[in-house]
């Protein structure tokens, strides 16, 4: 507070947090109208984008790399293997381990999605100065390989 009790700035508009939640909001807003009308709900898509990255994930990882709580996960992909879409089989190395798979029409939307939400991405960044946009990706992963070090309650 300064003299006055008026405060220095507003604390919202530059929290941190706060940016990085408005923005992927905002941003991700625009990119989910195309992941419903192609028939899926977030969640899902997100399965599908990280097992096109890498498919074969056990749920465990999956949940981790798809941002969901696990037995939410498991749900999420029952539908989807009911859907046609992913499809769980037993670890050749380890029967007691089960992994989840891209079907021939799971890969094929998760290629077309794929293509569009690097396009967007593309549209996004194109809206920044050319130096914020080389940074903006560096910068995230960086803060997220720190953040993996740290503990909650630091």
């Amino acid at each position: 507070m300064t003299k006055g009790g008026k405060q220095k700035g507003a604390f919202v508009p530059s929290y941190l947090l706060y940016l990085l939640a408005a923005s992927s909001e905002a941003a991700s807003a625009q990119f989910h109208a195309r992941v419903r009308a192609n028939g899926l709900r977030v969640p899902e898509w997100r399965v599908l984008a990280c097992l096109s990255d890498q498919d074969g994930l056990m749920i465990t990882r999956l949940a981790e790399y798809a941002l969901a709580e696990q037995s939410r996960l498991t749900r999420i992909v029952d539908q989807m293997d009911k859907k046609g879409l992913v499809e769980r089989r037993v670890d050749d190395g380890d029967r007691r381990k089960v992994r989840v798979h891209l079907t021939d029409a799971g890969r094929a939307l998760a290629e077309t999605l794929v293509q569009e939400a690097r396009d967007h991405e593309s549209r996004l960044l194109g809206l920044l100065e050319d130096t914020d946009a080389a940074r903006i990706k560096p910068a995230l992963q960086a803060l997220l390989r720190s953040l993996e070090h740290v503990s909650p309650g630091d």
